[in-house]
C-alpha cells in the first residue's frame, strides 16, 4: 500500500482537521472518517459523556480501537482527535499506514475556534482554557511532528487554501 492511499490529519483541537478533512475527501473522492464521530456513533453518546462516565482512560481505549480499525482501511481521509498522539500505538498506526498531515495552529486561534464549543471535555472542565491549550501545545507538538510527513499552518487561512496545500503533496 502506498502511503498516500490514506491521509491522516493530526493536530490540536481547533486546528480544522474535520473541516479540512471533509473537503479534502470530497476533492479526492475518498471516504471521510472522524475518530470522535465514529466513537460517538458507536456508543450512542457524546465524548463528554464518555469522559464523565468512563474517564479519559475509557475514552482512550475506545480511541485506540477505532484508530487501529480505521487506519487499516484503504483510500480514506481520517481526522483524528487532538490527543490521539499520546498513545504510542496510535502514533505507530498513523505513521505506518498513511500520509500524516499535521495541521498546526496557535493557541489564540484555538481559543477563537473553540470558544462556543460544548463538546471538548478537556476544555469544559478547565477554568483557564488558554492554559490548557498552551499545555497541550507544549506537550503534543513534538508528538505531532514526530509522525508528520507534512506540516501546514491553518491560522487565518481558508479551508480551500489548506486543502490545496495538502493536494500539492499527494
Amino acid at each position: 500500500m502506498k502511503k498516500t492511499q490514506n491521509i491522516f490529519l493530526v493536530g490540536p483541537m481547533g486546528a480544522g482537521k474535520t473541516t479540512v478533512g471533509r473537503m479534502l475527501a470530497k476533492e479526492l473522492k475518498r471516504e471521510f472518517y472522524d475518530t470522535d464521530e465514529v466513537i460517538e456513533s458507536r456508543t450512542g453518546v457524546d465524548i463528554p459523556w464518555i469522559f464523565d462516565v468512563e474517564g479519559e482512560e475509557g475514552f482512550r481505549q475506545r480511541e485506540i480501537l477505532v484508530v487501529d480499525e480505521l487506519t487499516q482501511k484503504v483510500g480514506v481521509v481520517l481526522a483524528t482527535g487532538g490527543s490521539v498522539v499520546i498513545e504510542p500505538q496510535n502514533r505507530r498506526h498513523l505513521a505506518a499506514r498513511g500520509l500524516v498531515i499535521y495541521l498546526k495552529t496557535t493557541v489564540d486561534q484555538q481559543l477563537e475556534r473553540t470558544e462556543k464549543d460544548k463538546k471538548r471535555p478537556l476544555l469544559l472542565q478547565a477554568t483557564d482554557r488558554k492554559a490548557v491549550l498552551r499545555d497541550i501545545a507544549v506537550n503534543y507538538d513534538e508528538l505531532y511532528s514526530e509522525i508528520a510527513d507534512h506540516v501546514f499552518a491553518t491560522d487565518n487561512r481558508s479551508i480551500r487554501a489548506v486543502v490545496n496545500d495538502i493536494l500539492s503533496c499527494v
